[in-house]
């Protein structure tokens, strides 16, 4: 008999080195809570970068379940990851990034008294301008990460994710938040179980940063 998880997980991946989507799977694995599957979405991925992560993913087909679509964003890519979903209640991370132990429970916990909630990260940086990014409603300025509505500290009921997509767009986790927020119960909170790493030059948010600030 089917048994619905209580979390669905959601993690998109585009040409990310095997070793950070590892450390991003470890973490989700190693919760505190086992009530759970994990959706990984491959953005159209080359194949030197799908090798090893499938080989990793087929050691736990009962939790993990590995799709792969051509290349067309990280909005998109978790749109399709939530249509695969069963959770009772829906969640995200970045490949690059990882939970601390208590994620989960911790978010699970907060969902008492809100239908969809964003959080702080526990964030590490190299120097404190990686704490600011690019401010979405005005690219000329910066805001402080704790100010932001992050994509993957969103952690919501079903429905939620069900009934609003994300739109492909700087800021689409700010803008699904505000939307979100006008027919469900919303909260940002301060939890801080997501390691957040703004120091890899390369992620996505750097590169986006580094582009937005010299337009």
């Amino acid at each position: 008999m089917f048994k619905q998880p209580k979390v669905s997980v959601l993690l998109a991946i585009y040409n990310t080195p095997f070793e950070l989507v590892k450390r991003a799977i470890n973490s989700v694995l190693h919760q505190n809570m086992n009530d759970f599957e994990l959706i990984i979405i491959d953005d159209g991925s080359d194949e030197i970068y799908q090798l090893d992560l499938v080989k990793y993913t087929e050691l736990l087909p009962s939790i993990i379940t590995y799709i792969y679509h051509p290349n067309c964003g990280q909005a998109e890519s978790i749109n399709r990851g939530i249509t695969k979903s069963c959770g009772e209640f829906i969640t995200i991370i970045d490949a690059d990034d990882e939970f601390k132990t208590n994620h989960l429970s911790s978010c699970l916990e907060q969902m008492k008294h809100a239908d969809l909630i964003a959080s702080t990260t526990h964030t590490i940086v190299d120097n404190d301008a990686d704490y600011y990014i690019p401010d979405r409603l005005d690219k000329s300025k910066v805001i402080h990460v704790d100010d932001c509505i992050l994509f993957a500290t969103l952690f919501g009921k079903r429905e939620v994710f069900i009934n609003n997509s994300f739109y492909s767009m700087y800021g689409a986790d700010a803008n699904f938040y505000e939307r979100v927020s006008k027919k469900y119960i919303v909260k940002k909170v301060d939890l801080r179980t997501y390691i957040y790493y703004r120091n890899i030059p390369n992620s996505t948010c750097a590169k986006l940063k580094s582009s937005l600030l010299q337009s």
